[in-house]
């Protein structure tokens, strides 16, 4: 039961890393999470080989720790297809966020949803390997039946989750 609860709550916290990296037209350093910069031969994430400032609601300034992999992290997010285009200054790299077309943020919403989707999919697979476990263990059909409920009321618990961090976030995209 717990260890059920444990999973649920790791998966809403999965949907809310995936749910910061979908754009709202707004400068947010998490845009650029998963982009990794070939450092020495090394794919490295871009947060550890510079640092990343939001200087404005609509500009991401990125000053290497070593100017030398300027070009490379410039290259890295031009290949990750963020939809930004860097521009180099030859000391940080200037991300400027543009505005989001209509269509676009209706893009952004259905990403979303799809990402809510993922994670009840998540949740039912939860749900359904702890039921397997209940009825494994044997238990008496009234304490059984009690434990399915509880596991059924979990389940509720964290679709209402997914529900409200969905609607936040369709909210957050279609402010202009």
């Amino acid at each position: 039961m717990d260890l059920a609860e444990k999973k649920m709550e790791q998966t809403i916290v999965s949907l809310q890393e995936k749910l910061i990296t979908i754009r709202a037209g707004r400068a947010n350093p998490a845009m650029l999470n998963g982009i990794m910069v070939n450092y020495y031969g090394a794919p490295t994430p871009i947060g550890s080989v510079a640092n990343i400032t939001v200087p404005e609601a609509k500009q991401l300034f990125i000053k290497p720790y070593d100017r030398s992999t300027l070009k490379e992290i410039e290259k890295a997010i031009n290949e990750a297809n963020i939809g930004i285009t860097p521009t180099n200054n030859g000391e940080i790299i200037i991300l400027t966020v543009p505005d989001l077309t209509e269509e676009r943020r209706r893009d952004y919403v259905k990403q979303a949803k799809a990402i809510g989707e993922e994670a009840k999919v998540a949740l039912r697979n939860i749900r359904q390997d702890a039921n397997n476990q209940i009825k494994k263990e044997e238990y008496p059909e009234d304490e059984e039946k009690l434990y399915l409920e509880e596991i059924q009321e979990l389940i509720n618990k964290y679709n209402k989750i997914v529900d409200e961090e969905i609607r936040k976030k369709e909210e957050e995209l279609m402010q202009v």
